[in-house]
C-alpha cells in the first residue's frame, strides 16, 4: 500500500473479527428534533446551589485577590472554580478564571445551571481609541463577534448586548465612586495574535472602543438562556496607533483593577 512493504502481520484477513455492538433500542414514540442537544448543562451531585448574583472574573490575579477579601469555600470544575462566602449560602458567588469565548461560555452555562441569574463579567481589554488609555474603565454595551462560539446559540434577530438595567446599576456605582468610564461596543476575538492592521484600523474607524476575548459569546449565551449579564473591563494595553503598548505592570492599571473589583463586590452586596 502506497509503495510501502506490508508485513504479513498487518494483513486485513488476519485481524480479529469484533462482535457486533449492542445497541439500545429507541422507542418508536421517542422523538428528536435536529437541533436537540446531547449534553444539557445541569447541576451535578454535590455541586453548590448558587444565589442569583454571580461575578465572573476572567483574570487569575484578580480572582485570587477578590477571593481573599472574605473566607471563601471553593468548588473545582476543572478549568475554572466557583467560590462562595462561607456560611453565606445564596449570596454573591465568584467564578473564574477563563480564557476566551469557549471556556467562558461553558462556565456561564454551568453557573446558570447552578442558579445564577444576574451576572457581571470583570476582565481586561485592549484600547482601540486614542482617548481610551491604560487604566480606563469600559462598560461594553454591544459586541462584534469575531469568535466561533456565538453562532452555536441562535438568538434570532436579537443583538449581542448587555442588560440595560444591570448596566445602569453599574454606572451608578462607578459614578458614586468617582471612577470615570466609557460605554460602547467592543470587538471579541479568538486570536489575539491575529489582531491585524486592517481589522484594528477598521474597528477604530467605526468607533469600537476595545478588543477582548469573551464578551460577545457571553452576551449571546445570556440572551439565549434569558439571564441578565453586564460587564466591566479595565484597559490593560493599547493598539490604536498600530503598535502594542502594554500596561500590565502600570501602577495605575493595578490600582484601577483593585478599585473595580472592590466596587463590583460592594455593588452586589448593596443590591442583595
Amino acid at each position: 500500500m502506497f509503495g510501502w512493504p506490508c508485513p504479513k502481520s498487518w494483513a486485513f484477513a488476519e485481524l480479529p473479527v469484533l462482535p457486533p455492538r449492542e445497541r439500545t433500542p429507541v422507542s418508536v414514540n421517542q422523538s428528536f428534533q435536529s437541533d436537540d442537544v446531547v449534553i444539557q448543562p445541569r447541576k451535578g451531585k454535590n455541586e453548590p446551589d448558587l444565589g442569583p448574583d454571580a461575578l465572573m472574573v476572567v483574570i487569575p490575579q484578580d480572582l485570587n485577590r477578590l477571593t481573599k477579601l472574605a473566607p471563601m469555600k471553593g468548588f473545582d470544575f476543572g478549568f475554572f472554580k466557583v467560590f462562595q462566602k462561607k456560611n453565606s449560602a445564596g449570596g454573591l458567588s465568584l467564578a473564574g478564571p477563563f480564557l476566551g469565548a469557549p471556556q467562558a461560555a461553558m462556565a456561564l452555562e454551568k453557573i446558570i445551571a447552578l442558579g445564577a441569574k444576574r451576572i457581571c463579567v470583570f476582565g481586561w481589554c485592549g484600547s482601540l481609541q486614542p482617548d481610551l488609555k491604560i487604566g480606563d474603565i469600559v462598560i461594553p454595551l454591544h459586541a462584534v463577534s469575531d469568535e466561533g462560539t456565538s453562532r452555536h446559540y441562535p438568538i434570532g434577530k436579537k443583538k449581542a448586548v448587555t442588560d440595560q438595567a444591570l448596566n445602569g446599576t453599574l454606572e451608578q456605582a462607578l459614578e458614586k465612586a468617582r471612577l470615570p468610564f466609557r460605554k460602547g461596543t467592543v470587538w471579541t476575538t479568538d486570536a489575539p495574535y491575529r489582531e491585524t492592521v486592517s481589522k484594528v484600523t477598521a474597528f477604530r474607524a467605526k468607533g469600537i472602543l476595545a478588543v477582548e476575548m469573551e464578551m460577545s459569546a457571553l452576551m449571546t449565551v445570556a440572551i439565549y438562556r434569558s439571564v441578565k449579564l453586564s460587564g466591566l473591563l479595565v484597559v490593560s494595553d493599547e493598539l490604536f496607533d498600530l503598535k502594542w503598548h502594554r500596561g500590565f505592570s502600570s501602577p495605575l492599571f493595578k490600582e484601577r483593577c483593585e478599585q473595580a473589583g472592590n466596587l463590583l463586590i460592594t455593588m452586589f452586596q448593596n443590591e442583595g
